[in-house]
C-alpha cells in the first residue's frame, strides 16, 4: 500500500531535537548503522540511538577522526568503510554480517556537497556515487538483515537541494555536459530520494521500510568545499561566523538537523508506511511542480515511482549490487 505523501500531525516541528524525538522510544536489543555518524547531524543522530539503548555501528573513512568525535561514546562501534571504495562497502557489509544476524535501522547519513569533479574508480562522479551508489550498495549487501529484523527502516539523508536537478540519465557523470557541483549535488540528493521510493515498493512485503529526509539548512563540514560566497549564499552563518539557528526557516542546529532521520527511523506513527520524503520531523507536502519555489516540501521528480524503478536498475547495473544476494 502506498504512502500519501502528506502530513499525518506528528506532534513535532521544525524545533524539534533529535533528543525530544528519542524520548519514550526503547531500542534495547536492535542493531543501527549510521553511515558518517562522526560528525554533524550524524553524530546526533548516533547519540540518540544509543541513548535509547540501540547498538551503535559507524562505519568511517577516517578512523582517528570518527575515535576522536566519538570519544564520550565509547561503546559506539566503529569500522572502516569509504563510499567511494566498493571493495571497503563488500567488506564492511560482510564483516557485520559476520556478527550480526538482523539490522533494524540503516541511516544512509553520510554525503559529499558541490565537490569539485572527481569520480570513484568505475569512472561514476563523486557526489553521486559517494551520496548515492556507495549507499544503494551498502543496502543491498546488508539486505539479509535488514529482511531478518522483521521491521526494518532505512533512512535516506536527501535535501532541499533536490530542487536544483533531477537525473539526467542520458549523461549521469557529466561525460558530456560541462560539470557543475551544485547540479551534481541536486542529481544526487534527488537519487537519494527515489532510492527510498524504490526500496520501500521493493521491501514493503519484507517489513523493511524506507524514508528520505530533508535535514535542514545546518553549519557543519559538509561544508568544507565551498568557497566563502558560497556558503555567504545559503546564509547559515552570521556576520561573525557562527551558525544561524532560525528552524522555522530552515536554519538548525545539528541536533535539531538529526531530528527528522531519529523520527523516521523510530516514531510508531510511521508504523505500516513508508517510501515517503519527511522534513521538520513529518512527512512534507507534496509540491505541484519541479520548479516550484517552495522549501518545505518534494518536488515531482524526487517523488516519481517510475523515475526511481529506472534509477534502482541503473544502480544495480553500476554497482554490480541487487538485493537477491
Amino acid at each position: 500500500m502506498t504512502t500519501p505523501q502528506a502530513p499525518i500531525g506528528s506532534g513535532f516541528g521544525a524545533s524539534a531535537t533529535a533528543a525530544e524525538v528519542i524520548q519514550g522510544i526503547d531500542l534495547t536489543g536492535k542493531n543501527v548503522i549510521v553511515t558518517g555518524g562522526y560528525s554533524g547531524i550524524g553524530l546526533e543522530t548516533v547519540r540518540a540511538f544509543r541513548s535509547a539503548g540501540a547498538t551503535v555501528i559507524v562505519p568511517a573513512r577516517d578512523i582517528p577522526k570518527a575515535k576522536a568525535s566519538l570519544a564520550d561514546m565509547p561503546d559506539v562501534e566503529l569500522d572502516a568503510m569509504d563510499l567511494l571504495d566498493p571493495a571497503s562497502i563488500d567488506a564492511f557489509a560482510s564483516r557485520f554480517l559476520s556478527r550480526f544476524d538482523k539490522l533494524h535501522i540503516l541511516v544512509n547519513n553520510a554525503g559529499i556537497m558541490a565537490t569539485p569533479l572527481a569520480r570513484d574508480e568505475r569512472g561514476n562522479e563523486s557526489q553521486f556515487a559517494a551520496n548515492h551508489l556507495g549507499h544503494f550498495q551498502l543496502a543491498c549487501r546488508l539486505w539479509p538483515a535488514l529482511v531478518r529484523a522483521e521491521g526494518a527502516r532505512v533512512v535516506a539523508l536527501s535535501s532541499y537541494a533536490h530542487r536544483r536537478a533531477g537525473i539526467d540519465f542520458r549523461d549521469l557523470n557529466f561525460e558530456r555536459r560541462e560539470y557543475n557541483p551544485w547540479a551534481a549535488y541536486g542529481q544526487a540528493k534527488t537519487a537519494n530520494a527515489l532510492f527510498a521510493v524504490a526500496l520501500d515498493a521493493i521491501g514493503q512485503p519484507y517489513g523493511v521500510r524506507a524514508f528520505s529526509v530533508h535535514p535542514g539548512g545546518i553549519a557543519t563540514d559538509l561544508q568544507r568545499h565551498l568557497t566563502k560566497a558560497e556558503i555567504d549564499t545559503l546564509d547559515i552563518l552570521d556576520t561573525s561566523g557562527k551558525p544561524i539557528i532560525d528552524p522555522d526557516n530552515n536554519r538548525k542546529s545539528p541536533e535539531q538537523g538529526a531530528a527528522t532521520s531519529v523520527w523516521c527511523a523510530t516514531s510508531p506513527m510511521l508504523d505500516g508506511m513508508g517510501g515517503v520524503y519527511c522534513a521538520d520531523c513529518e512527512i512534507a507536502r507534496a509540491l505541484p511542480s519541479d520548479d516550484s519555489t517552495e522549501m518545505h516540501g518534494v518536488r515531482p521528480r524526487a517523488a516519481d515511482p517510475v523515475a526511481a524503478g529506472r534509477l534502482w536498475q541503473l544502480s544495480e547495473q553500476l554497482t554490480g549490487a541487487t538485493l537477491a544476494e
